[in-house]
């Protein structure tokens, strides 16, 4: 394999929600339809349903996943996890809709439902957004079992956005949303998101979505899909948040503390080097080189996408350019789960 940071070609994933454009002229890649809101950067995992669809092939157009399954070490560093696990998945996502409430289980129910041993705790940290873009994430008050059921039975949508905490967002934000908590992105956001690697959703609206039978609830019995949903009111919403600036140099976390045990996303400058390991990286501004300790310098520009193997050593960026680093979290890689699917049809 490569010892050195590699460019990474487009991978460009369809969807039933609306986006896509301002994914692509933030890329500066040509035009793509009005339903092609994702990109899955680096990514060894499907999505949910369709297992073609969001391995990420590589510039010699090997899948990522297959390269990693067969050199482990000289990737991720370690043996010891399932074959082409990474421990994290990372998206840009353009909003061209509102999307609708949802959440993500925790890896407790998904260890428990779904025979998987990640849940999807997921982070976003916001590129581009509209003069009053908005997120909304957890209830502001506690919502009884009963009251939630009937919310996703009526589809009252006023009622449920009511209800949670809305957040107004801009470039530079980062945002913590744990599995169990329910939330939506609002029109007109770019963002880079990282997650722990599944594709799992569970859908409490679907009046704006054009989302099948199955995915609305992963193929489990409602009242068990529900179960996933975190009921209490969200104490400190600020914890969740974190703003950095422009101006922020070296390598710096954007996201809470408590993110790093799924996952890490951090600003990277010149002067600072990123620790041996599997990265995956997003060239926000600029342009410069990426240096690994064993490997030939690459060059870079605003738009890029890199991943890095653990056998480049440590690396660092040269120039007037400014990088999203995301990286697996402490907890990686997880406990195997069971194969059992309890709660499935």
């Amino acid at each position: 394999m490569s010892a050195q940071p590699q460019l990474l070609p487009p991978n460009v994933v369809p969807h039933w929600y609306a986006g896509g454009p301002a994914l692509a002229a933030w890329r500066g890649l040509p035009p793509v339809g009005e339903s092609s809101p994702e990109e899955w950067i680096g990514a060894t995992v499907a999505r949910f349903g369709e297992p073609d669809l969001g391995p990420a092939p590589m510039a010699s157009g090997e899948l990522l996943r297959d390269a990693i399954a067969r050199d482990p070490v000289g990737w991720l560093g370690r043996d010891d996890g399932e074959p082409g696990d990474t421990g994290v998945l990372v998206k840009l996502l353009d909003a061209g809709q509102r999307l609708p409430v949802h959440v993500h289980p925790t890896r407790e129910f998904a260890c428990r439902h779904l025979g998987c041993p990640y849940g999807k705790t997921e982070a976003w940290y916001i590129l581009q957004a509209a003069g009053d873009a908005t997120v909304w994430v957890g209830w502001r008050e506690e919502v009884a079992p009963e009251r939630l059921s009937s919310l996703v039975d009526t589809q009252d949508t006023e009622a449920m956005l009511a209800l949670m905490n809305r957040i107004p967002v801009r470039p530079g934000d980062g945002v913590l949303v744990p599995g169990g908590t329910p939330h939506a992105i609002g029109q007109g956001v770019l963002l880079i998101e990282a997650q722990e690697p599944t594709d799992q959703s569970i859908l409490l609206e679907r009046v704006n979505t054009a989302a099948s039978d199955d995915e609305i609830f992963l193929g489990l019995d409602r009242d068990v899909a529900l179960s996933a949903v975190d009921v209490e009111a969200l104490a400190d919403v600020g914890g969740l948040t974190r703003h950095t600036r422009a101006e922020t140099a070296g390598l710096t976390d954007v996201l809470p503390d408590a993110a790093a045990e799924y996952f890490r996303m951090e600003v990277l400058t010149a002067r600072a080097d990123v620790p041996a390991g599997f990265a995956v990286a997003v060239v926000l501004s600029g342009e410069g080189t990426v240096r690994s300790a064993d490997g030939d310098p690459i060059v870079v520009r605003a738009g890029n996408t890199v991943v890095v193997p653990s056998v480049a050593g440590d690396w660092h960026v040269d120039g007037e350019v400014r990088l999203l680093v995301c990286r697996p979290g402490e907890s990686w890689p997880p406990p195997q789960a069971p194969n059992a699917r309890e709660g499935a049809p």
